[in-house]
């Protein structure tokens, strides 16, 4: 029962981001980086206090009683991290919704996942998951074929992107339709965010004597109940602002040299509607880590929650790509090469999802 809440909370959270970038297509006459980093403030300011405070009591003096040294290495996770988030939007931008979320989401989930498990390996920890562990246990190997096929997926995916890419560069209609779509600056960026992305894994790691203490202040006024569904709330606020500060950064330089200041005030825009759609967006995107905060405390830590909160997120940014017709007007063989991408990656959750449940 526990493995099956776990799965639905990270279906939960993998439905929150696949879908966040959806709102921000409805904001009008504003630049990239204006909507980004409105929505952002949302994401990684207001949210996520708010969360802690709406959840964990005191959380608050759990930060400040915290040693500095994992403050510290857990705000440098969220600023790396930062980095990954900041260019996955210009992934998603490139490659569209479907396409580049599933790369870059992918490698996230494999560095996300296995980085961990070999630094445990190398720095044994009580109560985590080592890389010799999964190998020799059955469930392990299961998680581990699982990530596998997760891997496979994307590379069908990626098939798809490339017969997308010269199909499109064939037809000037279609081109001009999907004039953003740039297949190989695109793949640049989705590596780069990948591979940085999966630095809030890490962070969730460095930071989770936080959660720890916040579940076992919970466990001690609830006895015999289990872990605290919202542990993770606390960890999520030194993250967060790491990445805040990049975005803000990066998105301030962007709106120098773009001289996009403007939009912010830009009476000739729906203002309201732009605010009002930047923050579902932004408030959407966090749910993904507020809801894996709650599938993990049902699954436990280690790769097994990684790979299903990334490949919940892969299928959902598909199945939003195919309901946006990002692959209109491709040929039959494209198409089809697409949906046996997502296919594979379903069969790599329900791998991982059963390898879990032997544990």
């Amino acid at each position: 029962m526990q493995v099956i809440f776990g799965v639905f909370f990270h279906f939960i959270g993998g439905f929150a981001s696949g879908s966040f970038y959806i709102p921000y297509k409805k904001i009008k006459g504003w630049a990239w980086e204006s909507y980004w980093i409105v929505g952002g403030i949302f994401s990684w300011f207001i949210v996520p206090p708010l969360a802690a405070w709406l959840t964990i009591p005191g959380f608050a003096d759990i930060i400040s009683h915290t040693n500095a040294s994992i403050i510290g290495w857990t705000y440098l996770m969220g600023l790396l991290w930062g980095i990954g988030g900041l260019t996955y939007g210009l992934g998603v931008r490139y490659l569209g919704v479907s396409l580049g979320s599933t790369i870059i989401l992918g490698l996230c989930s494999v560095f996300g996942a296995l980085i961990p498990s070999v630094y445990y390996d190398l720095f044994p920890k009580v109560g985590k998951d080592t890389l010799s562990m999964m190998l020799h246990n059955q469930w392990g190997q299961f998680v581990l074929v699982g990530l596998l096929l997760c891997v496979a997926g994307i590379v069908i995916c990626g098939r798809a992107g490339m017969l997308k890419e010269k199909e499109l560069s064939a037809d000037k209609t279609i081109a001009q339709e999907n004039k953003d779509y740039k297949f190989g600056l695109g793949i640049l960026v989705a590596v780069v965010s990948g591979i940085l992305s999966a630095c809030f894994n890490f962070g969730i790691e460095a930071g989770k004597s936080m959660a720890d203490t916040a579940n076992q202040i919970w466990q001690a006024g609830h006895p015999g109940q289990g872990n605290f569904l919202f542990q993770n709330n606390v960890t999520y606020i030194i993250i967060l602002w790491g990445g805040l500060t990049t975005n803000f950064i990066w998105c301030m330089v962007l709106n120098a040299r773009n001289k996009t200041f403007s939009n912010y005030t830009d009476k000739k825009t729906p203002l309201l509607k732009n605010y009002i759609f930047a923050a579902l967006a932004g408030t959407t995107w966090f749910l993904q880590f507020f809801f894996y905060g709650m599938g993990e405390s049902k699954m436990g830590n280690g790769a097994s929650s990684w790979i299903l909160h990334m490949a919940f997120i892969i299928l959902v940014a598909n199945t939003w790509g195919l309901v946006l017709k990002e692959w209109k007007g491709v040929s039959k063989k494209a198409f089809t090469t697409v949906i046996a991408g997502i296919a594979v990656i379903v069969l790599s959750v329900l791998v991982v999802g059963y390898g879990n449940s032997l544990k």
